[in-house]
């Protein structure tokens, strides 16, 4: 686990509550920024909406079957685990937290404390 510290923003009450597509993948809102949210193997997985690449939307794309996903303009690969280009591009793709909670799925964005080292 790494040290930063997160604000928590809910998505929804429940996992079924998220707009999966039938690829897994959603789009949903969080503290005004639209994210992508990956569903794989009962785990979720969150992202920026767009891929750095060419700003391919990735919620149009698919999970390829170790749950990396695939941008669909031009099939760039990133791990949802950690943001690493799988497919040699060289490109990292924006990754956040999730929690399922008893009180629903919260994404958590990671404080930009200037000072924060200094705790």
């Amino acid at each position: 686990m790494d040290n930063k510290k997160y604000t928590w923003h809910k998505i929804a009450d429940s996992i079924p509550e998220i707009p999966f597509a039938a690829n897994g993948l959603a789009t949903v809102q969080a503290n005004n920024k639209t994210i992508c949210i990956a569903r794989h193997k009962e785990q979720l997985f969150a992202c920026t909406q767009k891929c750095p690449h060419a700003g391919g939307f990735l919620a149009d794309g698919y999970l390829d079957a170790l749950g990396n996903i695939v941008c669909p303009l031009h099939r760039y690969k990133f791990s949802m685990q950690n943001g690493r280009n799988t497919s040699g591009e060289g490109y990292y793709l924006k990754t956040f937290p999730v929690e399922i909670r008893n009180d629903g799925v919260f994404v958590g964005f990671a404080e930009n404390n200037l000072f924060g080292w200094l705790k």
